[in-house]
């Protein structure tokens, strides 16, 4: 069955009725029924409709689709640095001291700013890649008793080409959204992501 391309760019609300069958969702939108294919997320739905049709889901829906793209997203982006023997976890602190600019480098304390992780996980992280050459510890020359990290030539090479193929692969991530769409997504996700930082 085709399914039309419909865009339902008027407030949610407007949506007057919902119709859950066992494979398709079907929306009545300004007196027009638009059919859609369920998602698993529809599915879970459409049973708490049948099951507590006292309860509104609608945000079950959508923080349902948040949770399930964070994790098909973050398995693309762990396969694009594994494939350069990292994780997102080490690009994070590698990334950290490359964009602060040459040297390319940083205090723990600032990595830490930077990160958002405990002092303990942030000298794991530090002890694993400068056990795998990526960073050093140089001695502070404002601080006596502190080090700073710094990316090594490798580290450096390897931060790079890690950053370029996570950029392509986040460009693939969000190719099947016009322009006009991500831009409208990132406005509505930033709105929401206020409410918390």
């Amino acid at each position: 069955m085709s399914l039309p391309q419909v865009s339902l760019d008027q407030d949610i609300s407007v949506i007057t009725d919902i119709i859950l069958t066992s494979r398709y969702l079907r929306l009545r939108h300004f007196g027009r029924t638009v059919e859609a294919q369920m998602d698993h997320v529809d599915r879970i739905l459409a049973q708490w409709q049948r099951e507590r049709p006292d309860l509104d889901v609608s945000a079950m829906g959508l923080l349902g689709r948040f949770t399930r793209l964070r994790n098909h997203i973050g398995r693309e982006i762990e396969k694009t640095f594994a494939e350069r023997g990292l994780t997102s976890a080490s690009f994070d602190v590698l990334a950290a001291l490359r964009r602060s600019g040459s040297p390319f480098q940083l205090s723990p304390g600032e990595l830490l700013a930077t990160t958002m992780v405990s002092s303990g996980t942030m000298t794991n992280r530090i002890d694993q890649l400068e056990k795998q050459g990526l960073v050093q510890r140089l001695d502070n020359p404002d601080d006596r008793r502190g080090v700073i990290i710094a990316l090594t030539a490798e580290g450096l090479e390897r931060v790079d080409e890690a950053a370029t193929a996570h950029v392509a692969n986040q460009h693939r991530v969000v190719a099947s959204l016009a322009p006009d769409e991500r831009e409208a997504l990132d406005a509505v996700l930033r709105k929401l992501l206020a409410t918390y930082e």
